[in-house]
């Protein structure tokens, strides 16, 4: 049984300069394992903030949130061992090398398989060649990879990426696009991406349109693929 992310009634707003600011309310949603969606909207609009929710990063306003898996309700926060996330600015360790940033997390968890399973994931990603090379000495789409790679060496049940291409050139976006969604498709999780580029949003097989503090949830028609 595929396990599921289900948010209800969440609102997020924050206070700045004593004014409170509503980025959204109320909203409902469920993500299933082994299917991919696109967040969108006007920037501001809080597109991150519901991305870092849906994963279990942030705690909402108000509002409660659920990890779904064989029928076991539990709390976001164990979704923590299941997800593989792509930040926007990389969050690569400057001091470590691509091979030592992708295998952390496996030694974190113990795995004594951790350098050989970077090692594939870095090759995976097209960086066979740059193993020893520090965050300093990649190019942008170079990190970009290997923040993939790192998101996904251990196989998480969910993925989740914050504007994954947005300061890539084609080539390099569509490149990282197809990791993504052929990485879902195998191992079977659940993609959840952030993106403004309409080209990367229309490879999903949802849309959350969030504007005004409300999400308009779609089923993309123009997707020819049955699954992630």
């Amino acid at each position: 049984m595929q396990s599921t992310i289900e948010l209800q009634d969440i609102s997020q707003s924050f206070q700045t300069n004593e004014k409170s600011i509503t980025l959204f309310k109320d909203l409902s949603l469920v993500i299933a394992q082994g299917q991919s969606y696109a967040i969108t909207g006007p920037s501001g609009a809080g597109k991150s903030s519901l991305l870092m929710l849906i994963s279990g990063l942030e705690k909402p306003s108000s509002g409660s949130g659920y990890y779904v898996d064989l029928d076991n309700k539990k709390p976001l926060s164990a979704l923590r061992d299941e997800v593989g996330f792509i930040f926007q600015q990389f969050h690569l360790l400057p001091e470590l090398t691509a091979l030592n940033n992708v295998a952390l997390p496996l030694k974190l968890r113990g795995d004594k398989h951790a350098i050989a399973k970077a090692e594939k994931w870095l090759t995976r990603v097209g960086l066979g060649h740059r193993y020893d090379h520090k965050p300093s000495e990649l190019s942008g789409g170079e990190q970009q990879r290997v923040a993939i790679a790192r998101a996904l060496v251990f196989e998480p049940k969910f993925i989740f990426a914050d504007e994954p291409t947005g300061n890539l050139d084609p080539k390099s976006a569509n490149d990282i696009a197809d990791i993504l969604f052929e990485c879902c498709n195998e191992h079977d999780a659940g993609l959840v991406l952030v993106t403004h580029s309409e080209e990367l949003a229309s490879r999903a097989q949802h849309r959350f349109a969030l504007a005004n503090g409300q999400v308009n949830q779609q089923l993309n028609p123009t997707l020819k693929v049955a699954s992630c």
